[in-house]
């Protein structure tokens, strides 16, 4: 595992008021067995990229709130179909790091009314189907964009539709950073602004999502015409709606 990022002052959130955020977000959602486990991507390779950014703040937010965050560097990833058969340590890494996931945020700038190449370059190396493993379905999914301009939806417009082909489940708060460039101190640290407080909301979204479902993402997303295509019957002793119309 060598292209997660490092998280630059993992503890220190001057933008946030503790006092109008719980640390346990999710108490009583689900099984708290464990750290929920959240991907975080971004879509931007400049040194001073806002995506990335975004992301590192809602890296902090989460650990706040009991999480364990990865941030993967896509720096040397491959164009698709560049490398034969995906066959590349960077493809690699990234697919066993959704695997590890629970959950996932994707951060994007907006380009040409849409999000970056670098942002669907790292969504389109990860299959729905890997080796009888699911690397995206099932996971909850944040999505937030940044613009250099007004505020705009294009790009978490985009990333919605994207989390729906894989078969994520995407909440229903987002975040859209217009004028990014005004909303950074020069020590790469977000301002307390509206905007901040929105990233807030998404991750403590997020996290009560990621624990609400992610016991139960297996039969969530457990599909009629895939159990047809691998000659699974249902066990009708247990699956509890063939119980309900023998009893009806």
């Amino acid at each position: 595992m060598t292209r997660l990022r490092d998280l630059p002052d993992p503890d220190h959130l001057p933008a946030l008021d503790p006092a109008y955020l719980s640390s346990c977000p999710a108490l009583g959602l689900g099984p708290n067995d464990h750290p929920p486990r959240i991907l975080l991507l971004y879509g931007s390779l400049r040194d001073r990229s806002f995506s990335r950014l975004c992301v590192e703040e809602a890296a902090r937010l989460l650990r706040f709130m009991g999480c364990e965050t990865r941030i993967f560097d896509p720096s040397d990833l491959p164009l698709t179909d560049q490398v034969a058969y995906d066959d590349h340590p960077a493809v690699h890494e990234l697919r066993e790091h959704a695997l590890w996931s629970e959950g996932m945020v994707w951060s994007s700038p907006e380009r040409h009314g849409q999000i970056s190449g670098i942002m669907k370059l790292q969504i389109d190396h990860l299959p729905l189907s890997m080796g009888g493993m699911r690397p995206t379905q099932g996971r909850t999914l944040a999505v937030m964009q940044v613009s250099g301009g007004s505020q705009s939806f294009n790009a978490v417009n985009t990333l919605r539709l994207l989390g729906r082909w894989m078969r994520m489940i995407t909440i229903p708060n987002q975040s859209s950073v217009a004028k990014a460039f005004m909303e950074f101190g020069d020590d790469g640290r977000m301002k307390s602004s509206s905007y901040y407080d929105r990233i807030v909301d998404v991750m403590e979204e997020l996290v009560r999502f990621t624990v609400l479902t992610r016991a139960h993402a297996g039969q969530l997303v457990d599909r009629y015409s895939e159990r047809k295509a691998s000659g699974v019957p249902i066990d009708a002793a247990n699956d509890l709606s063939a119980i309900a119309t023998r009893s009806a």
